[in-house]
């Protein structure tokens, strides 16, 4: 799992590829916590345009994000989500915490 990030008129633009499971969910989150600390960003986007597979532990990476953002005052958006992972979401009801949008 990679993870990406710039950092743009306050808003850290985190870019996941790979596969977000158990493995590389805990990757993924050291990178985003470590990423969101040094920029203490006002809002946190996170394109999941490169995730090839995703299980429940993506939902974590992506529950774990919302909080540690919403700590700094900030807000989540989660982007370009592939039909795969948006399965797991869909069933996991995060669409009603966390603004997602489907890859285009």
């Amino acid at each position: 799992m990679k993870v990406n990030s710039q950092l743009k008129d306050k808003t850290l633009y985190l870019s996941l590829s790979g596969e977000l499971d158990h493995h590389g969910a805990g990757q993924a989150m050291a990178a985003i916590e470590s990423r969101i600390d040094v920029n203490m960003p006002r809002d946190c986007v996170l394109d999941m345009g490169g995730v090839t597979f995703m299980d429940s532990s993506g939902i974590a990476v992506i529950i774990k994000t919302l909080r540690r953002t919403a700590e700094i005052g900030g807000k989540l958006k989660v982007t370009n989500v592939a039909p795969q992972p948006m399965k797991v979401i869909d069933a996991a009801g995060i669409c009603r915490l966390v603004d997602i949008s489907a890859a285009e």
